[in-house]
């Protein structure tokens, strides 16, 4: 099984990509970054400076060269102390391809703000193979099962462009 790092430094994009906890002043540039990366759902930039200010230990944010370039946004689930739930998973289009995505989960469940969670928790549509793939390799990482169920119909949206959202639950987990 691998150990997780708590290593900031992101490799091998560039030596001066970072990975750290957002800030408020993060928050209208993340809003940015969400917007740029279809098909995420774009939250208000209030629901990002939110995240900025009160779940900045359960955040990540990439930086590379003073821009961002990527951001995961999680909580622990309130009736679930040892679950995070990652609410989404931004990569700038110059930036994917390179693994950013997989370091910065890595790099989120090493956090503090993290201790004791075993059990992960997200959503993803069924065309966002991606997405998939990333949450599968951190299965493997964390030597973790991977179960996949039914969370959201196509009808709780009230859209008829939104997808259904699966829910994928990976654990248990030891560090």
């Amino acid at each position: 099984m691998k150990t997780l790092s708590t290593v900031s430094r992101v490799a091998p994009a560039s030596s001066n990509s970072l990975l750290r906890e957002p800030r408020i002043i993060d928050g209208a540039a993340i809003h940015r970054l969400v917007r740029a990366c279809p098909p995420l759902d774009l939250n208000s930039p209030y629901a990002y400076l939110l995240l900025c200010a009160h779940h900045a230990g359960s955040c990540v944010l990439a930086e590379q060269d003073g821009e961002i370039t990527g951001f995961v946004s999680a909580y622990r689930i309130p009736d679930q102390a040892d679950t995070v739930f990652i609410w989404q998973v931004a990569v700038a289009a110059a930036a994917r391809g390179q693994g950013l995505a997989l370091r910065m989960l890595e790099h989120l469940l090493a956090r503090p703000a993290l201790a004791g969670c075993r059990w992960l928790e997200t959503t993803v549509t069924p065309s966002n193979a991606a997405s998939r793939r990333v949450f599968e390799t951190l299965a493997t990482r964390l030597n973790a099962r991977c179960a996949e169920r039914s969370f959201f119909s196509k009808e709780d949206f009230q859209d008829p462009h939104h997808e259904p959202e699966m829910l994928i639950r990976i654990g248990p987990w030891t560090t």
